[in-house]
């Protein structure tokens, strides 16, 4: 039972790897929680996931994430990004296939690029956001090999108010707010001692 149990999750991770976007984006998620979770951060009290946001016009959003901050701001981060080219890329027997593989992964990150900075997350109505959404990439290879291949992809994405960031970028992103949740608890604290 455990072998074939093994089995049907490789088969799964598998298939999520090598084309079917439903699953991708599910495995992104669960990477991301897992992240968020060792961030030192609290689900429901620091992080919200998949909550719906309503804009000026009444349009309704679900982005993966939204991480709090002090003062009513906060950060969005989506991990919603399809990683077919870039399985392609790994599994290219020629150099003319991983080419024409990398081409169709950065067109595809670009595509997420412009996607995500035309939703404008940062201005969606109830929330006072940084003016940034942070692009998550949860395989860092398809991370690595896209920003060596393509030097202007950080400066484009962040012109269209979208950072891109791996696992450890991530991580390190989040203790910082951890850290600056921390802070602020501490000041409150010693606010109310004061007061009393």
């Amino acid at each position: 039972e455990q072998s074939a149990k093994l089995g049907k999750d490789a088969d799964n991770l598998t298939k999520a790897l090598k084309g079917d976007v439903k699953a991708q984006g599910n495995w992104g998620e669960v990477i991301l929680e897992r992240i968020l979770e060792k961030s030192g951060l609290q689900k429901d009290q620091e992080f919200f996931i998949q909550q719906s946001l309503t804009s000026e016009d009444g349009s309704r959003f679900q982005p993966d994430v939204v991480i709090k901050l002090p003062e009513n701001k906060n950060i969005i981060v989506d991990s919603k990004i399809s990683l077919v080219a870039y399985e392609r890329f790994s599994s290219a027997e020629t150099v003319a296939e991983q080419d024409a593989a990398l081409k169709q992964h950065l067109t595809s990150i670009r595509a997420h690029i412009k996607g995500l900075s035309e939703k404008n997350y940062q201005n969606l109505y109830g929330v006072d956001g940084l003016d940034f959404v942070l692009l998550f990439i949860p395989i860092e290879g398809a991370f690595n090999i896209a920003v060596q291949a393509d030097n202007n992809l950080f400066q484009d994405a962040f012109e269209k108010n979208v950072v891109i960031v791996s696992n450890p970028t991530l991580l390190a992103t989040l203790r910082t707010i951890s850290s600056i949740w921390k802070q602020e608890k501490q000041t409150q604290n010693a606010l109310k001692i004061a007061q009393e």
